[in-house]
């Protein structure tokens, strides 16, 4: 049995889960999310304030789909009672952001500023110019514009300078050294 699919996941106070035919509608505080699910592999139920979703069969693809839309659900279910965050750092010489609208600004040592349209569902906010926070109710979305953002500028190994993860450890080479 797997071991994330056979976890219930408690739905917590002001969240409701429909069950439609092939989908699940989670309604929260923060909005609605819907994903759709294969119910020819597994089954989804709600019991005694909680969801569970259990396996019609016992082959790899109804295992490995199991523990995907249990972790799917489970995540919709965080999404719209806390919202998802990614925060990331802008660092090196005259690296900053702002926001401008319904897009992000972003000097990062380029010969122009790069501008970021936000998608709807995302809400990006920056601080102190050099951190920016990714927040919203669904987890895919939020990584992807994280992701989108740190393509910009990777973190660079020689100087450490880039735009990066909050906490993410860089790891450093060391640069040129003296040929004889």
């Amino acid at each position: 049995m797997s071991k994330i699919g056979k976890r219930p996941i408690p739905l917590p106070d002001g969240v409701q889960l429909e069950l439609l035919e092939d989908r699940v509608l989670v309604k929260g505080p923060n909005g609605v999310l819907e994903q759709p699910y294969e119910s020819k592999f597994v089954s989804v139920e709600v019991r005694e304030g909680a969801v569970h979703v259990t396996r019609r069969g016992e082959r790899a693809v109804f295992r490995s789909r199991h523990g995907l839309y249990r972790a799917l659900i489970a995540n919709m279910v965080h999404g719209v009672k806390e919202k998802w965050q990614r925060e990331l750092e802008l660092r090196g010489l005259g690296y900053r952001a702002r926001l401008e609208g319904n897009a992000l600004v972003m000097e990062l040592g380029y010969s122009h500023p790069i501008r970021y349209e936000i998608p709807d569902g995302v809400e990006v906010e920056v601080r102190e110019n050099t951190r920016v926070m990714v927040s919203g109710i669904d987890k895919q979305m939020v990584g992807q514009v994280a992701a989108h953002i740190r393509r910009f500028r990777p973190p660079e190994p020689y100087r450490g300078t880039g735009v990066r993860y909050r906490g993410e450890e860089v790891a450093r080479k060391a640069g040129k050294v003296g040929v004889k």
